[in-house]
């Protein structure tokens, strides 16, 4: 590598670059004229993405499709991708005239292998210098500047063996599911994995046997009046359940000696003992203290942002990259719970300050991370600079999701170098005629860290539980008056599912995929149909159990979790030098001792049974055959021998009960009995149950025309449907007659969005009392009449969705979301690009939307479409006595479906 030199020593400018154009932004304010700071805009080279992409010399390769030379120490071919050739010759042109490059990306794997690329690519003949620093501020800036480093090639090799070996999983396991399950999935490292926690929680439910008890709650008075409630926990020594004591696979009792009440024997205990005589039997009171969590890390911060805010991951890890480029926070991918010195020290200052010196601990506050890992930043999250930033300083420097976040942080950051909560917990015993009951409060003599800062909980009925109870002044032995008893009944509740919150960390806590990871998996398992949400729940779908089934069958080694933990500390050893990174993916891919990749997928195509890949056993009747969920190859459906029936895509799994089973196939059943005879077309009207729901034919397939079908209206259930008003609903569109003044037919329709009235091209919808079988003439004309709020014609000039406060800094112009005709879309005045998927109007950062525009501005304007040459209108007479071949036949082109590997992981 070429000698370090400092740009003041020769002419000219040094260049630095950064990942984004916020970043650079941030940076160029701390350098002075010496340097120019320009943007990669993420990766520059990446494996193929698809055939496409596979440059022509390699295409003939048997390991083309993978874009890694397995044949040949495993060598990746790395291609520019689309949209960036431009953005990279601005680079090498800013460096023809520089007199230094500095390497200023991310300090992680993926960071440290985007610089050693930009080697690659621009070839620098300048002095080269890797800059690391974990805040963007000036003085971690300026010290980085004075205290450069080469790239380390241990953290390059480990992300690229990364990225390899997720290729090799993703591109040799993907095709398999298209075979055997439903094209378009995708198989992962991690992915697979995450989706397997998913189902099993969901078996566990499907599984679970509910359980009901019941039990007294008591209302006792002192003589002062003052009163407290207990519950009852024993009845003549025999001590009543809890919830932990039902068998869920049975939900019977594990000990069959405890008092097991139904709601008559409670009632009739409750009116036995209600009038006798009790006392306070023993009083337990005991000092406890807890001590705060320790400052955020990656994977803490995107928990406790779903629990406390509802943040996604994936929002959350927008808002805190936009916070870190900004200069606000430190860098934001980290497994450390750690915290420089000056950080701690600044934290114990604002406590000092701000809480009293009551609240500061003797001794600084030391973590130590429990995570093994050689490739994140080595600080936890907290504010950026020193002293930190105080959170209503910046209230209006940030936006809304951006305070949040920040003030979340600098409280946990602060919080963890506070002093213990200490205070008592109180158990109060009280016994009368042969029952016990028992009251637990609890007290907070000192509230330490929790004055700044309280932890969010998955559960909120314990985070409630948790609060301070206190209870009155009691003495043992001092009688107390029942003045209520009443009889409470209680439900064995199943396991809860996996929240975006408790997923992280179960995956975190086995070791699985990296915290910086997990938002880009969710994302994945959301988009490919393996999951959906329920409120803040991941619930997963039928495709995901089939899938499961198939690895966890054929492919085990693949989905164990030990196995996938045991990859990512290998992925350490190798970034630490401890292990050679070739011989590491010729074990993974080829074996040694146990099977590798390549040969576990030999013959699978003709072991793997599809039709029993995709069934999961539902239950069997009593003397009947057993029923099924089929996976079919578009939607899912129940089966019983030869009887099916229709099950909505989205029903969760846990919901289909073996009631609900024979339900839907009963229903299939009388699907096939008409409701009746239309009065008009004589044919049959039936009510039957789709991938999407019920709805209503009218006629056969084996008729001559097309069978008439019409959706139920929102609200409508299969019960509410008799031969009328599947009549009704079969009349929609409904002509409602002609606009006095346009001279058109006004139609009222019940859209895939809801029902509406159109006249020509304008379209009103209708307001949610008003159903489009009973719309009026002149309801339709009177909303026809009115300014369209939404859609194609809308009033001349729409509102913007959002206004950024800030400019574009390229086009000086507003950076606005609007609303266009295929949905919201960005723009700075001169570039416009719609929201990615999953993106919302609010979610969406100003440092994002600027980023995405100059990503999308480098890929320059759309290539058009080269004209059609006009077929010959004649061909030309073969010549005489020459016999003309016939024309070969053209192959045809097996339509070839992309393969999704973990490249995110």
């Amino acid at each position: 590598m070429a000698k370090k030199s400092s740009p003041s020593e020769s002419a000219g400018q040094a260049l630095v670059i950064v990942e984004s154009p916020a970043k650079a932004r941030t940076i160029g304010k701390y350098l002075g004229k010496n340097f120019r700071v320009e943007a990669s805009i993420g990766h520059v080279r990446d494996l193929p993405q698809g055939a496409k992409q596979v440059p022509a010399e390699y295409k003939k390769e048997s390991w083309a499709n993978l874009g890694v030379n397995v044949t040949d120490g495993f060598t990746p071919i790395y291609v520019i991708p689309p949209g960036k050739t431009k953005q990279i010759k601005l680079l090498k042109d800013q460096l023809k005239g520089a007199n230094a490059l500095y390497l200023a990306t991310d300090e992680d794997r993926e960071g440290e292998a985007i610089s050693w690329h930009l080697l690659e690519i621009l070839k620098p003949k300048v002095p080269v210098h890797r800059l690391v620093f974990h805040e963007i501020t000036k003085d971690a800036i300026q010290a980085a500047i004075e205290s450069p480093r080469q790239v380390d090639e241990g953290l390059v090799r480990a992300q690229e063996t990364r990225r390899i070996l997720d290729r090799l999983y993703g591109y040799e396991v993907s095709p398999l599911l298209w075979r055997k399950v439903r094209p378009k999935l995708s198989a992962g490292r991690v992915q697979s994995v995450a989706v397997r926690l998913i189902v099993e929680r969901e078996r566990e439910r499907m599984a679970f046997v509910s359980a009901t008890w019941w039990d007294l709650l008591g209302s006792f008075a002192k003589v002062d009046k003052q009163s407290l409630e207990a519950t009852m926990i024993s009845v003549d020594g025999r001590r009543i359940p809890a919830g932990k004591d039902f068998d869920s696979a049975t939900g019977k009792l594990k000990n069959p000696e405890m008092m097991l009440l139904d709601g008559p024997a409670a009632a009739a205990l409750a009116a036995r003992i209600r009038s006798g005589k009790f006392r306070v039997a023993s009083i337990e009171d005991k000092p406890y203290s807890s001590k705060p969590s320790p400052p955020f890390t990656t994977s803490t911060l995107q928990q406790e942002a779903n629990r406390k805010l509802g943040f996604t991951a994936r929002r959350t890890m927008q808002v805190a990259q936009s916070l870190y480029e900004n200069g606000h926070i430190t860098y934001m991918r980290t497994d450390s719970t750690n915290l420089a010195s000056v950080a701690i020290e600044g934290a114990r200052d604002l406590v000092d300050k701000n809480y009293g010196s009551e609240f500061l601990p003797a001794e600084p506050r030391i973590y130590r991370s429990k995570v093994k890992n050689a490739q994140e930043a080595h600080e936890a999250i907290r504010p950026a600079g020193h002293p930190f930033e105080l959170p209503e300083t910046m209230r209006s420097q940030l936006g809304v999701d951006e305070f949040r976040i920040f003030e979340m942080i600098w409280k946990r950051t602060i919080a963890s170098q506070m002093a213990d909560a200490r205070g008592r917990r109180i158990s109060i015993t009280i016994e009368g005629e042969g029952c016990v009951f028992q009251v637990s409060g609890k007290t907070i003599d000192f509230p330490g860290y929790l004055r700044a800062y309280v932890e969010g909980s998955d559960d909120p009925s314990a985070e409630l539980a948790d609060q301070e109870k206190v209870l009155p002044s009691v003495e043992v032995g001092e009688l107390l008056t029942c003045t209520a008893l009443d009889a409470k009944e209680h439900t064995t509740q199943a396991p809860g599912r996996y929240s975006e919150a408790s997923l992280t960390k179960a995956l975190e806590e086995r070791g699985i995929g990296r915290p910086s990871t997990y938002a880009s998996i969710i994302d994945t398992i959301l988009a490919r149909n393996y999951v959906f949400k329920k409120q803040n729940a991941l619930v997963p779908t039928w495709v995901a159990f089939s899938v499961v089934q198939l690895l966890e069958d054929h492919l085990s080694s693949l989905v164990d979790y030990q196995f996938t933990a045991q990859m990512e500390d290998d992925l350490d050893a190798i970034s630490r030098g401890e292990q050679e990174s070739v011989s590491y993916l010729d074990k993974f891919y080829y074996g040694n001792g146990a099977p590798g990749l390549k040969k576990q997928l030999e013959n699978k195509i003709d072991e793997i049974d599809p039709a029993r890949i995709g069934r999961i056993l539902i239950g069997t009747p009593e003397g009947q055959a057993p029923v099924f969920v089929r996976v079919g190859r578009y939607s899912p459906f129940v089966e019983q021998g030869d009887r099916t029936g229709s099950l909505p895509e989205e029903t969760p799994p846990d919901e289909v009960t073996l009631e609900m089973a024979l339900a839907l196939l009963e229903q299939a059943a009388q699907g096939d009995e008409p409701l009746g005879i239309c009065p008009d077309t004589h044919k049959p009207v039936y009510l039957k149950t789709g991938r999407f729901g019920p709805y209503i034919q009218r006629g056969t397939p084996e008729d001559e025309e097309k069978p008439q079908n019409a959706s139920l209206l929102k609200g409508m259930s299969p019960a509410d449907i008799d031969l009328a008003t599947a009549l009704k609903l079969l009349t929609l569109p409904r002509n409602l007659g002609d606009h006095p003044e346009q001279q058109k037919p006004i139609m009222a329709y019940n859209g895939r969005f809801g029902p509406y009235v159109k006249c020509g091209d304008d379209t009103r919808s209708l307001p949610s009392d008003v159903s489009p079988l009973d719309v009026t003439l002149e309801q339709a004309i009177k909303l026809l009449a009115e300014p369209k709020t939404r859609g194609r014609g809308a009033a001349a000039k729409k509102e913007p969705l959002r206004t950024f406060e800030k400019a574009s800094p390229v086009t000086e112009k507003p950076v606005q979301v609007l609303d266009g005709r295929y949905g919201p879309y960005i723009t700075d005045g001169e570039t416009n690009l719609s929201l990615r998927k999953g993106m919302t109007v609010e979610e969406l950062t100003f440092d994002e939307a600027l980023a995405m525009l100059a990503e999308k501005a480098a890929m320059g304007p759309p290539k058009k479409k080269a004209a059609k040459k006009k077929a010959a209108t004649k061909k030309a007479a073969p010549k005489k006595g020459v016999t003309k071949k016939p024309a070969a036949k053209t192959a045809k082109k097996a339509t070839k479906k992309v393969a999704v590997d973990d490249s995110s992981d």
